[in-house]
């Protein structure tokens, strides 16, 4: 039996949309071929892709695909990121510098890391067309698999099996507070003083949530009362609004501590607070000409890295 990619491609959209109407919209065909097209591929597979229950496939929640519609969808993804990867290598080919790549980078690697590298590339390929997609770990997971970006940097770890995940490098962390808080006027700040304050901290998802959570917890910080905050910039402005503690990337909080509107927090055990930054794509999808660049200049970073870290 042969898979036919003309239907394959056609349910993909369906799923993609989470509708007829609207995957008949991106193909420019009408709805009817598109549930033609569905039923057809069901049927030569034997197999039911879509649920139909009484209230049909559409609801609330839009398309609903079986057990076995969803393990063919994650089997299209990845035909089909092949499809544009090859595409992609043959158009560098033939422009020899031009192509398009798509970074997904986690919100504090695309706000203090990753620019410098961006200009360096576009430096070298002028005519190469790169988008950046911000969000955090577990967004940028998602992108990779749904093949919406060629290749991601996060802060978090990614267990999941379909991800390759490399180190990339280390990003050091830092404790601030508001800068006329008592518990920090001490050489030593009192622990459970700290612990009775309120932490800021990102949402579940975010990597610096789970670096600054275990750091905490080996510092034995366990604070009583938190408050989460959607990005590190504005835990930042909310430290220095007195609204409380937290722990942040330093290149994210060096200028509030260089104009004195947050104090730094300093234990002994913090002179090597770090956590490191991952690079991720997608297993067993090739890389283009114009990616493998990318990640050459990334290598620099990790070679850079090592250096700072021996010279400590």
């Amino acid at each position: 039996m042969q898979l036919n990619l003309h239907l394959l491609r056609i349910f993909a959209a369906v799923t993609e949309q989470r509708s007829f109407s609207r995957a008949a919209e991106t193909l420019c065909i009408s709805q009817p071929a598109v549930s033609k097209a569905v039923r057809e591929l069901e049927h030569q597979l034997g197999l039911p892709l879509i649920e139909r229950g009484i209230g049909g496939t559409r609801g609330a929640k839009g398309v609903r695909l079986t057990d076995s519609g969803q393990a063919l969808f994650d089997h299209a993804r990845g035909i089909f990121a092949l499809e544009r990867a090859a595409v992609e290598e043959v158009r560098a080919r033939v422009g020899l510098k031009s192509g398009r790549l798509v970074v997904g980078a986690s919100t504090t690697i695309a706000g203090y890391w990753l620019p410098s590298y961006v200009a360096g590339f576009l430096q070298q390929f002028p005519s190469a067309q790169l988008t950046v997609q911000v969000g955090n770990t577990q967004a940028m997971s998602r992108a990779l698999i749904d093949c919406e970006i060629d290749i991601a940097l996060v802060e978090g770890r990614v267990t999941d099996p379909r991800i390759v995940s490399t180190h990339w490098r280390n990003d050091e962390l830092t404790i601030i507070a508001p800068r006329n808080l008592a518990v920090t006027r001490g050489r030593q700040p009192n622990l459970n003083a700290l612990n009775e304050q309120v932490w800021l901290l990102r949402e579940i998802g975010s990597g610096t949530r789970e670096a600054t959570g275990g750091a905490m917890r080996n510092l034995g910080i366990e604070p009583q009362r938190s408050i989460e905050i959607g990005s590190n910039e504005g835990i930042a402005r909310a430290v220095a609004a007195g609204l409380g503690i937290a722990m942040l990337p330093t290149q994210v909080v060096r200028e509030l501590i260089m104009l004195n509107e947050v104090k730094a927090v300093h234990f002994r055990e913090t002179s090597m607070l770090e956590r490191p930054l991952f690079l991720l794509q997608l297993k067993q999808r090739p890389s283009s000409p114009l990616l493998n660049a990318f990640c050459e200049l990334l290598k620099q970073a990790q070679g850079n890295s090592r250096s700072s870290a021996k010279g400590r």
